[in-house]
């Protein structure tokens, strides 16, 4: 009973570690969602630097908070809300239909 606790414990943690919230790859995906919508007219040039510039600056606080190789909560809560607002952004900026 007690090894069965052990390797369902061993499991749970690397479980968690392996769900960890991996931001760069969030990020990466983002980018190729704002290329391909820019690619296929979804976006105004002005919309697409807009979003470019917000990456950029979700990179650098990534890097910042990635500086110590400690990302507490509060960061990651930070870097999290940074995304989910261009995500927002982005379908915003795809769906208006604004003529230019």
């Amino acid at each position: 009973m007690k090894s069965f606790l052990i390797v369902a414990l061993f499991f749970l943690v690397s479980a968690h570690i392996s769900y960890a919230q991996n931001f760069k790859s969030e990020l990466k995906k983002l980018d190729s969602e704002i290329r391909s919508a820019y690619k296929s007219k979804k976006l105004t040039e002005l919309e697409y630097t807009k979003l470019q510039r917000e990456q950029d600056v979700i990179q650098a606080t990534i890097e910042k908070a990635q500086a110590d190789d400690i990302m507490t909560p509060d960061e990651k809560n930070k870097i999290h809300s940074k995304i989910v607002r261009a995500k927002k952004k982005l379908a915003k900026y795809k769906t208006n239909r604004e003529i230019y």
